[in-house]
């Protein structure tokens, strides 16, 4: 298959005016909506239905990839992390869950395991916005096609589309009997089974009923559980109902339901620092797999999991009022995620719990109208309601082991002359209370209770005009006003007793001052800088002796909000528009210039790195609120603005077709989600940009060979980013955007006497090499710089498709088994030392499928 076969509904063809929701999808009434595409045959004729407007594809002026249900199953793509492999300009990753999936398009996204990111991709099933995806598009049962809009798309899908749309079409329901069976087997013992009939119940209404299982063992081990990790276990039912009562009617119906029970994900280690000799001794043998991400074997004390429901329905209205249309979606979604992990990532009882148990609810509501005149000028007008209630609690507590650790890791930093034993009896004496500490320091048990609440509300009215200036001229103008707010709260409560000691305390001056005399600084000395304990001495060393523990304390109190300085609210309101002109230059070649805008609103950290703004610690202070050990950091970022400039050609021939799009995008105020191991660090860049080059392109040379080619070159900076995590990096490249990415494929199919067919497929996916991550956290300039990325990835099938629908084929994924690390973090509490994310070794299989 190729990529040039956009399968675009009814507001593609408005340029990117509109955020007609399902317009992409299936707006239009049944007979009109629908776009048959060979899976064999790579002609390229296809039409586009467009408010019942038929467009051929070089007519449709939008930056936009389809991946085609065929493409699909030759390619065996799963789910949306295999999906970059087809499509270029798309990175996604999968981070600390099952139901955690990062999509960046044109290097623009964020997102991760944050519940309160807004994602600056968003992905729509059917129409229906999806706010956090589990990545399994493979399971869903009749996947039609998969668009791919790239560059801001607010005009078209709201707030919720900065950087771009993934968009999944599935088949709606059939008035002629038929469905699909399907068992595929592969290594790992891998076991998937889907299956889906449809046909009709009368007349006037139709059915569709689907499900898959999809299963199978870890492909890592955990040597010290001696067990398997990294598996896959997860289910799911999708059913439809279409009434079409009459002509100008049509109700669609979907509810469905599905279920994950996985244990993942595994953190390798990058770089063992000098806490792996410690951990060592406390897990009596090797506690981490050092240096060795790849090795897939990790030490772990107990297993992770995720168990994650999600179900929902919508229903789909569209009625044929002759010039015009109306069409109404409804939906409702629910997800709830119970997580849990060693997040530690070693042999060491450290890290005791660090769960999750997450729950959102989202009600969404749109309305449109489109017109249908003869005249030169139509246009769509509508609105978009958007409701989300999500509930997080979190906890994080010490391990058995971490007390011991602790110690060790005091007696380190202060040449054995400081111990956790010395300091809660030293401590406590010095308050009055010898035994008031004794035993608490880093006590098994201790930790984070952690409770968030956040209610985002948001509506918005769109429209868009165009307007034929000639048969080969058309001019769009599209707009959409968006208001948004939000509403959150923390209940967070720390027990981490060393966390809550205020190391500058007066009260600690003896034991200050007795440190500093120990190191032989005369007493007079020695009384002044214990009482001024912020002093540089000139050495470049604290005034402090006890400075250097504050590095220990990991869960200090938390300032929770609403609070009389921090009221928990946001409010955004934005205006985006889109200005294009495409034109017909000949039958065969059309080009478009596309000047748009984007929005994302404001996003909260929902994460236990919540914290106040460096502005408002003054007020804080003032109104007797502040908490010992108080850091500054941000409780929110700031909207998002986004522009680009855009100048597309688009050409088809009979044995050719090809797509090229040159743009500059950037956006102001980018919202920066930093992953620190436990937490989030959230920030607003000044500005970030890209200037691009795509290209995509198919050729049959010769009967039944299709040759494919997609590219995507991208020169991106943070033209500026000052109060980043690891400070001002304006001028520098964004981590994690290759300069070059690409794909290209060959498909050969051969058709036996008797109409038996042979189909071989082979593609290869190429990034090239890219810093992994800006920093990283207490470590020299130079160490996340040297840590690389580079993508190598080819996949191939054949199958063998009989004339009675049954097809047999194998297939293979990443078959050089390439290696490389989607992210890395510094290794929970243990200084020096780095985690990452190891990719998904090589996968094969075989797979057998009957559709009548």
């Amino acid at each position: 298959m190729t990529l040039r076969n956009l399968l675009l509904g009814a507001t593609m063809l408005c340029a990117s005016a509109t955020p007609a929701f399902a317009f992409a999808q299936d707006a239009a009434p049944a007979d009109d909506s629908a776009v048959a595409v060979d899976d064999t045959d790579y002609g390229n004729d296809i039409i586009v239905t467009a408010s019942k407007r038929s467009q051929t594809l070089q007519d449709t002026p939008v930056a936009v990839s389809v991946t085609s249900a065929a493409q699909l199953e030759e390619s065996q793509i799963r789910d949306l992390i295999d999906l970059q492999t087809a499509v270029p300009s798309l990175r996604v990753s999968q981070l600390q869950s099952s139901a955690n999936t990062n999509f960046i398009i044109r290097g623009f996204g964020n997102g991760a395991n944050n519940a309160g990111i807004e994602p600056s991709v968003g992905v729509f099933i059917d129409g229906v916005y999806r706010s956090r995806s589990a990545a399994q598009i493979g399971d869903l049962p009749n996947v039609e096609r998969i668009e791919v809009l790239r560059g801001p798309q607010s005009t078209l899908f709201g707030k919720n589309a900065s950087a771009g749309v993934i968009s999944i079409v599935t088949q709606k329901p059939q008035y002629e009997f038929g469905g699909s069976a399907e068992l595929t087997y592969g290594n790992f013992n891998a076991i998937t089974v889907k299956g889906d009939v449809t046909g009709p119940i009368s007349e006037t209404v139709a059915f569709s009923i689907g499900g898959s299982y999809n299963r199978r063992d870890g492909y890592a081990q955990d040597l010290k559980l001696d067990t398997d990790v990294n598996d896959r276990n997860r289910w799911g039912v999708r059913g439809q109902l279409l009434f079409e009562p009459t002509d100008a009617l049509s109700i669609r119906l979907i509810g469905d339901y599905d279920k994950i029970d996985e244990n993942c994900c595994i953190a390798g280690n990058v770089i063992a620092g000098p806490t792996v000799a410690i951990t060592n001794a406390l897990a009596s043998g090797p506690s981490v797999d050092a240096n060795n991400p790849f090795s897939y074997d990790v030490y772990n004390n107990f297993l992770s999991t995720n168990e994650i429901e999600n179900y929902g329905g919508s229903a789909q209205i569209d009625y044929d009022l002759g010039n015009l249309a109306l069409t109404s979606i409804t939906a409702y979604r629910k997800v709830k995620a119970l997580t849990n992990q060693d997040s530690d990532f070693t042999g060491a009882d450290l890290i005791g719990e660090n769960s999750q148990d997450l729950g959102i609810d989202t009600f969404t509501q749109e309305l449109r109208i489109t017109s249908d005149f003869d005249g030169p000028i139509n246009f769509l007008l509508g609105g978009y309601y958007f409701n989300e209630k999500i509930d997080q609690e979190n906890d994080i507590r010490f391990g058995t082991q971490f007390r011991p650790y602790g110690d060790q890791l005091i007696r380190a930093a202060s040449g054995n002359a400081l111990n956790v034993a010395l300091l809660e009896g030293t401590f406590g004496a010095l308050e009055g209370a010898p035994t008031r500490y004794l035993g608490t320091f880093f006590r098994a048990g201790d930790g984070l209770d952690e409770a968030y609440r956040l209610k985002d509300e948001a509506f918005s009215i769109f429209g868009t005009v165009d307007f034929e200036v000639t048969d080969r001229l058309t001019l769009s103008l599209g707009g959409n006003y968006t208001k948004d707010r939000k509403n959150f709260s923390t209940n967070v409560i720390s027990t981490d007793t060393f966390s809550g000691i205020n190391l500058d305390a007066p009260q600690y001056a003896p034991f200050r001052q007795a440190l500093l005399i120990g190191g032989g600084v005369d007493p007079a000395t020695a009384a002044f800088l214990a009482a001024n304990p912020t002093l540089t001495l000139p050495n470049g060393s604290s005034a402090n002796p006890l400075a250097g523990l504050k590095a220990f304390q990991f869960l200090p109190p938390f300032l929770n909000l609403p609070n009389s300085v921090e009221d928990g609210k946001t409010s955004d309101s934005d205006f985006s528009y889109s200005v294009r002109a495409a034109y017909e230059v000949t039958d065969t070649v059309n080009v478009y210039a596309t000047y748009a805008t984007g929005f994302k609103a404001s996003s909260v950290n929902l994460s236990r790195d919540s914290r106040p703004l460096a502005s408002d610690l003054a007020a804080i202070t003032a109104a007797g609120l502040r908490t010992p050990n108080l850091a500054t950091g941000s409780r929110f970022a700031a909207p998002e603005e986004s522009t680009v400039y855009e100048f597309g050609l688009k050409g088809q021939w009979d044995v050719a077709a090809v797509n090229v799009a040159v743009f500059k995008q950037s956006i102001k105020g980018f919202q920066s989600n930093v992953f620190t191991g436990t937490g989030f660090a959230l920030a607003n860049a000044g500005k970030q940009s890209t200037f691009g080059i795509e290209f995509d392109g198919s050729v049959r040379p010769v009967e039944g060979l299709n040759l494919t080619l997609a590219a995507t070159y991208l020169d991106a900076k943070y033209d500026s980013f000052v109060n980043s995590a690891f400070g001002d990096i304006s001028g520098t490249t964004p981590a994690g955007i290759p300069a070059l990415s690409m794909s290209m494929g060959a498909t050969y199919t051969h058709e036996f006497a008797g109409g038996t067919k042979a189909i071989a497929h082979v593609d290869y996916a190429y990034e090239s090499p890219v810093q992994i991550v800006e920093g990283l956290s207490g470590f020299p300039a130079g160490v996340a710089e040297s840590l690389q990325r580079e993508v190598n990835s080819l996949n191939a099938s054949f199958t063998i498709r009989l004339t009675n629908g049954l097809d047999v084929g194998v297939w293979g994924r990443n078959l050089t088994n390439a290696q490389y690390l989607t992210t890395i973090f510094p290794a929970v509490a243990q200084a020096g030392s780095v985690s990452g994310y190891p990719s998904q070794p090589r996968t094969y299989g075989g797979t057998v499928r009957f559709k009548f």
